[in-house]
């Protein structure tokens, strides 16, 4: 439904969206993750049609976005994030409005704006200006200006962002509605959301894809990880000495360091086995104070940070390395 083939987009030198490629199958929902300047709103941007790749191949439902883009954009329905709504029109006015940019026939177009608006929840407020609408109604409004024309993909950028929680199951709940009629794409900062609605995920960092996978598939990743957060005041900077002389400790990395001299750290144990009570023995007797320590719950959150951390960690070491190469190869050279 949506093909991606070794898509890759380039501003000058600087590289957007690098070589990424994925399937979306009919009547999927998939969840696209990746931090701020990932990447995400680029790929959505050319998968819409609204800019074009530098290469690669981008189909939906069989069309080529850039070879037959009339046959491809009518695929496709866009909830664009922010709400960008009309508020001198109703509710009814926009729909309306949406179903004409879109094309549908005159015959079709009030049946087609009547049944959108009643599974978007509209009915109640069809009459009403958008201006008057709350939070959740106009991100509503929205979703119907992408449903009007029953398009077969939609692609929802952001869809709960600055809802209330009432507001966000009600969202939820109409997404997961659509899957029988509509292949949806859902781009979101909301990983809780994401988990609760999407049978797959995909992440992206620095323009690279990273996984795509299901959500039970990356949080058994983590899960099967033995994994520890600990915040502690030190000082001295002991921690070190004391992480070295645990047996059962695999790493330790900084998470971060405050300005009111805390520190917290991720520790990777091995599998199967409890330190707790052994780090808080060594750390108490070493003068660390311990503010918290828990073991990490297996989430998509969790899945996601780690895999970022990952690919940066071992991005930085390459570049390290190759930093090191090169050094070598002027030293020979001299």
């Amino acid at each position: 439904m949506i093909r991606l083939e070794n898509v890759t987009k380039k501003y000058n030198d600087f590289i957007a969206v690098n070589n990424i490629s994925f399937d979306i199958k009919e009547g999927e929902i998939v969840g696209f993750l990746g931090k701020n300047g990932a990447g995400k709103t680029t790929t959505m941007n050319m998968i819409t049609g609204y800019i074009e790749p530098t290469e690669g191949k981008i189909e939906i439902n069989g069309y080529d976005i850039n070879k037959n883009p009339k046959k491809a954009k009518n695929e496709i329905g866009y909830m664009p994030e922010g709400v960008p709504i009309y508020n001198d029109l109703t509710v009814k006015e926009f729909v309306n409005y949406m179903a004409d940019l879109k094309g549908v026939k005159r015959e079709n177009k009030k049946a087609n704006v009547q049944k959108v608006i009643e599974e978007t929840g509209l009915s109640e407020v069809q009459n009403k200006l958008n201006r008057h609408l709350s939070r959740g109604y106009k991100q509503r409004v929205s979703m119907a200006g992408a449903l009007v024309g029953n398009p077969k993909v939609l692609i929802l950028d952001e869809p709960t962002v600055g809802l209330d929680p009432q507001q966000v199951k009600q969202i939820r709940d109409l997404i997961k509605s659509l899957r029988k009629d509509h292949t949806v794409l859902i781009s979101s900062h909301i990983l809780s959301e994401v988990s609760q609605i999407c049978e797959k995920v995909i992440i992206i960092d620095k323009g690279n894809i990273l996984a795509v996978d299901t959500p039970e598939n990356l949080e058994s990743k983590v899960s099967s990880q033995n994994i520890l957060t600990v915040t502690v005041e030190d000082t001295d900077n002991k921690i070190d000495d004391i992480i070295n002389k645990i047996d059962n400790i695999k790493k330790i990395e900084l998470i971060s360091e405050n300005s009111d001299g805390t520190k917290q750290y991720t520790i990777f144990a091995k599998k199967d086995k409890d330190i707790r009570k052994e780090i808080s023995e060594k750390f108490a007797k070493s003068g660390i104070t311990i503010l918290e320590l828990k073991k990490t719950e297996a989430t998509l959150e969790e899945a996601f940070l780690q895999l970022i951390n990952n690919y940066s960690n071992n991005k930085e070491n390459k570049e390290d390395k190759k930093d090191e190469d090169n050094n070598e190869k002027r030293g020979g050279k001299e």
